[in-house]
């Protein structure tokens, strides 16, 4: 799988320190993505849609992941970052 460091990685260390996040397209992460998300996503164009996101921790950067995705995955298990740095008390930065 082919991935990328965030390039707003210095940022999201200061919200969420033990996050990495990283840059994959649709087809390179959908294996790793809840079922309950893939279902209302359009894979047609999953090697251009890009997702911002932490992997094992289920954690997405809004900012940097498709919007109908986003929305896919809100309603999922999986966090936006702003809703895990409110949980984790690290969203005061």
């Amino acid at each position: 799988m082919t991935s990328r460091s965030c390039p707003d990685w210095p940022q999201l260390m200061e919200v969420a320190p033990e996050l990495q996040f990283k840059h994959y397209t649709l087809r390179e992460a959908h294996q790793h993505l809840p079922a309950d998300a893939l279902v209302q996503i359009d894979m047609s164009s999953a090697d251009e849609e890009a997702i911002c996101c932490d992997l094992d921790n289920h954690v997405f950067n809004p900012a940097h992941t498709e919007q109908h995705v986003a929305d896919a995955l809100r309603a999922s298990h999986w966090f936006d970052l702003r809703e895990w740095a409110a949980r984790s008390g690290n969203g005061s930065h």
